[in-house]
């Protein structure tokens, strides 16, 4: 294997994430020997244009991982577990967009600008983060590495492209009933979500939390070795196609000024400060779609916490890029730049463990 030959699959590449993990690989010019598409019984067969190339969609099995070296999925929790571990045995190295292995103490949960260095003793299986945990966390590493944490609060506005695209086609249906004065088809969400905003994304946990919002707590304790951060989320569905927007409050364990925290941001790669009152300058979600950076903006001081601890902003970024493609490319990258494809088993590595849990052990 060599940086110009690799070949890389795509399972779930019919779909929206799919799809822009393709168009992330060619922007990047990541070195593809081989692409192979796959996706599930449904959509096996039909064809892709990449490139100008017509490629025919395969199904996602076992024996079509053979020759393998990286297979970005994003194709639901359930093909993952299935498929996963099987990729793996045939010696790819799977970077995963569903939540089926975030939490395993075992698999590296990973942001590329983040904690890079945990995808060393990957076992073949790396977990790409939940998109709105993915434009967090580079933000709250800065404040971490600077000032230290003590607790953060966000409330997430995400778009329908984060459920697909049968939730893309129900607002674009519902805007056009409402032109038309007609009833609206509901079936993708609990309610209408068009001229709406749905405080429920994904399903009700035990104490009333949404699996999305326990996403954000559990994901950002783990990618940024906070275990014990005080983390609260509130997930609300809104009517945008692209991007999420996140309201952060935060403490911090020493003081700092909204002038420093711009320039702690402004530092991390990837990250834009757009932030300027005067002008009504901020993120916008219509402006970072089809953009790969993480926008902030709105950054000033929380007088509710003492000792000018707290800090309330704006983030802003294209879950579909950033906030699922472009980060499992990003990943791809590191293992290639830094010979980290195969396992860790395979390389003589020292196999990745959450801090604390024991080898073995399933989250």
């Amino acid at each position: 294997m060599t940086r110009q030959n690799l070949t890389v699959a795509v399972v779930g590449a019919t779909g929206a994430v799919g799809r822009t993990m393709i168009q992330v690989l060619l922007e990047r010019e990541f070195p593809v020997g081989e692409l192979r598409l796959l996706a599930s019984e449904r959509s096996a067969g039909k064809t892709l244009l990449v490139d100008g190339v017509s490629h025919e969609v395969g199904l996602a099995e076992a024996a079509a991982f053979d020759g393998v070296d990286i297979a970005l999925f994003s194709a639901g929790g359930d093909a993952s577990r299935d498929l996963a571990p099987l990729a793996a045995a045939r010696g790819a190295t799977v970077i995963d967009n569903s939540s089926a292995w975030r939490m395993d103490p075992t698999i590296p949960l990973v942001v590329s600008q983040v904690n890079p260095e945990d995808l060393e003793g990957h076992p073949g299986i790396i977990a790409n983060p939940n998109c709105s945990t993915m434009q967090l966390v580079p933000v709250l590493m800065a404040l971490r590495d600077a000032v230290g944490l003590e607790r953060v609060v966000v409330d997430t506005y995400q778009a329908v492209s984060g459920t697909g695209g049968k939730a893309i086609r129900e607002l674009e249906g519902q805007v056009q009933a409402h032109v038309n004065g007609q009833r609206p088809d509901v079936s993708v969400y609990p309610h209408q979500i068009a001229f709406n905003a749905l405080p429920q994304v994904d399903v009700f946990l035990e104490g009333g939390y949404t699996k999305e919002e326990w996403k954000v707590v559990t994901e950002s304790r783990k990618i940024l070795h906070l275990p014990d951060l005080r983390v609260s989320c509130t997930a609300v569905r809104i009517p945008v196609f692209v991007s999420h927007s996140e309201a952060v409050h935060v403490e911090t364990r020493d003081p700092i000024t909204p002038e420093r925290a711009r320039k702690l941001f402004a530092a991390v790669p990837g990250v834009v400060v757009q932030d300027d009152p005067s002008t009504s300058t901020y993120p916008l979600a219509t402006e970072a779609a089809g953009s790969d950076e993480i926008f902030v903006g709105r950054v000033r001081q929380d007088p509710s916490i003492d000792g000018n601890r707290g800090l309330a902003l704006w983030v802003v970024s294209d879950n579909l890029r950033k906030g699922a493609a472009t980060n499992a490319v990003e990943l791809a990258e590191v293992l290639v730049e830094r010979d980290w494809v195969r396992s860790a088993s395979s390389r003589g590595a020292a196999p990745y463990a959450t801090e604390g849990a024991a080898i073995g052990a399933r989250g």
